[in-house]
């Protein structure tokens, strides 16, 4: 007994003695409660109970971030799945390897349109030009009969840039997610909802699937292979973080949460962070069905995701899920 005691102090110690494994991770607008996760496992500490030294960084948006990847500025990227099908059909791999979310959280919403047919001639905004609110407007602009040219595209960014650019009529609609789009309907009650996936009936209703990928931690797969237990101990954080999220009340989230990432309403805060927590992923996991209406959604816009003959297999994997 005295030895299998003095063997798993041993071990203990070892494992604490291990130095800390550095890991950038870029986010596509950090803000928004889409990427919460991310920045709630860094405010709870569990990436640094995982033995990590994660450092997050700030980019305006997901192609951003996907080109510090890219060019080697970040490790890792919390962002949409959809990248890692874009960048297959051109060749290049990346790997997802733990989802955030089972429903992307993307809102159309209009002051003056009640129906998608409507938009016709009208100016929608988008984060940016490319982007997945983008590939999202266009996918419904297509299946509502539509082409996507029939509407003028702007960016608007995610934030307050785009609460400004929807209450001070620049643009006839916007793809918006919380809390952005919770502050507009508060200004603005009369707003209309086209389409909302911040649920299972509205994903089901806009995609005919039970679960979107969207929000995910991602990188090259050259460094997933190469730091399996790196990006394992990291998918091992944010499943604990996803745990934490569902099982306390949206007031201990918000008490958790940065301060610059609250608004001063805190009855609006506490409505999407109850919305949020209907959206996150269950287990981390990925499947085939999710993977395949992205890509539907991507082929849509895209004549290289159209036309590439992308293996979904090899964008996304559950082994280093716990």
């Amino acid at each position: 007994m005295l030895r299998r005691i003095v063997f798993s102090f041993l071990l203990l110690a070892g494992c604490s003695s291990r130095k800390a494994a550095d890991v950038k991770i870029a986010i596509g607008g950090q803000a928004q409660l889409i990427y919460l996760p991310a920045t709630l496992a860094q405010e709870l500490g569990f990436y640094k109970e995982a033995g990590l030294n994660v450092t997050l960084l700030d980019f305006p948006g997901g192609a951003k971030s996907l080109e510090a990847l890219m060019g080697g500025s970040t490790d890792v990227v919390c962002g949409f799945y959809d990248h890692t099908i874009q960048m297959a059909a051109q060749g290049k791999e990346l790997r997802a390897f733990v989802a955030m979310l089972r429903y992307p959280g993307l809102v159309l919403g209009s002051p003056l349109v009640a129906r998608i047919e409507d938009l016709k001639g009208k100016t929608v905004g988008v984060s940016a030009p490319g982007s997945s609110t983008h590939m999202f407007l266009n996918y419904l602009l297509v299946t509502h009969g539509m082409k996507p040219e029939e509407v003028s595209n702007v960016s608007i960014g995610m934030s307050g840039t785009a609460v400004g650019a929807v209450t001070h009529n620049k643009v006839d609609a916007a793809i918006m997610t919380d809390p952005a789009l919770a502050i507009v309907r508060k200004q603005m009650p009369g707003l209309h909802i086209l389409a909302d996936t911040r649920t299972g009936d509205g994903v089901r209703s806009v995609f005919g699937v039970e679960n979107y990928l969207s929000a995910v931690l991602y990188s090259k797969t050259e460094w997933v292979e190469k730091n399996r237990d790196t990006a394992r101990l990291l998918a091992g954080a944010i499943t604990r973080t996803l745990a934490w999220m569902r099982s306390h009340t949206p007031e201990e989230i918000r008490e958790k949460m940065p301060e610059a990432f609250r608004t001063e309403d805190t009855e609006t805060d506490l409505e999407v962070l109850r919305t949020a927590q209907g959206m996150l992923s269950v287990d981390g996991k990925f499947t085939p069905e999710a993977a395949e209406a992205v890509r539907k959604v991507l082929g849509i816009s895209l004549e290289a995701v159209r036309n590439a003959k992308v293996d979904l297999g090899k964008t996304y994997t559950n082994e280093l899920v716990p």
